[in-house]
């Protein structure tokens, strides 16, 4: 375990009139959170909707835009299921062909410029933007915000665009290889990104190891009692309008998947986070079922006194982790 060993001054910090953004939960606490448990025919609807989307042409098409670094930028559109069609970015190293490709999700506010700060100079990387999301992949009928987007087609796992979102990364890899051949490949992806991650990628063996930054979707037992300001917030008040939707959810719990997960796996967790709350972070860790490396960072998704030194340990520890497992 790298970072924080001891509790921030969180009072200080964000005043005393603040929510505990903690939840009540000290690190001793949030390494104890288990994960939540499968439920009948997990894998089953898993395998299929992995296979289902392995099974797409991707069909990816380039525009250049320029250099940034040391590598050239283009944009991308590739297929997904649902006879989607969505966009992004995806970048070439300059210096020569690349030796491994990153998969790069985003969070729930979706992407409007790639970020290359922790992709390897070898390394091809493509940026996928998740079905619906802005402003890459907007979608007729699908919302763009968090709030009302993480309720689409939540009457059934089926239906349910969690399901969608984990078969864009899949679809994303797809394209990426189909570019670049069949590179051993590398996940990172925060909050929303995060989430979807360990979702994703129990069920793709084209991955040798992943970073998950404050991932969401964990350990919705301890969640749905959780207010919050993210996404999480609506899916507590739908579940406590609408009950058999927590049925739906216990195949989109990133701890359960998390448990499945038996790559090298980086989480970095935070200890105060108003939107995505701490024990759901922590439960993807500890269910982790490979290697697993654990940065603990002071907050999320908000700014605080010293995020600048902890983002620049982050970068470099996401890229030790790359340069260690990398095949």
């Amino acid at each position: 375990m790298t970072g924080l060993r001891v509790r921030p001054p969180f009072e200080d910090w964000f005043g005393p009139d603040a929510d505990d953004a903690t939840f009540g939960y000290d690190l001793e606490a949030l390494l104890a959170v288990e994960p939540v448990p499968e439920p009948p025919g997990f894998a089953e609807f898993w395998r299929d909707l992995a296979a289902l989307a392995r099974a797409v042409d991707p069909n990816p098409v380039l525009v250049p835009i320029g250099r940034s670094g040391d590598h050239e930028v283009h944009t991308v559109h590739f297929r997904t299921t649902d006879g989607l069609t969505l966009g992004g970015w995806f970048a070439l190293p300059v210096a020569g062909p690349p030796t491994i490709g990153v998969v790069h999700s985003h969070g729930y506010g979706g992407r409007e410029t790639p970020d290359l700060a922790r992709v390897p100079v070898d390394a091809a990387v493509i940026f996928p933007v998740a079905r619906g999301l802005p402003s890459a992949s907007l979608v007729d009928g699908i919302p763009t915000d968090g709030a009302r987007h993480v309720l689409v087609g939540i009457e059934s796992a089926q239906s349910y665009i969690l399901g969608g979102c984990a078969a864009d990364i899949w679809c994303a890899a797809s394209a990426l290889t189909r570019i670049v051949g069949d590179l051993p490949l590398y996940f990172h992806g925060g909050s929303f990104g995060g989430g979807q991650g360990a979702l994703a990628l129990p069920w793709d063996d084209r991955f040798f190891a992943a970073t998950l930054v404050v991932p969401s979707f964990g350990q919705h037992d301890l969640r749905l009692r959780m207010p919050c300001t993210g996404s999480g917030e609506s899916v507590r008040h739908h579940v406590a309008a609408y009950p058999d939707a927590r049925e739906v959810l216990r195949y989109f719990d990133a701890s359960t998947s998390a448990t499945r997960i038996t790559i090298p796996t980086r989480v970095e967790a935070a200890l105060w986070d108003p939107s995505v709350p701490p024990p759901g972070q922590f439960a993807v860790h500890n269910g982790l079922a490979g290697p697993r490396e654990l940065c603990v960072v002071s907050a999320g998704h908000t700014e605080y006194p010293g995020q600048d030194l902890e983002a620049a340990e982050s970068v470099a520890g996401t890229l030790a982790h790359i340069a260690t497992h990398r095949p």
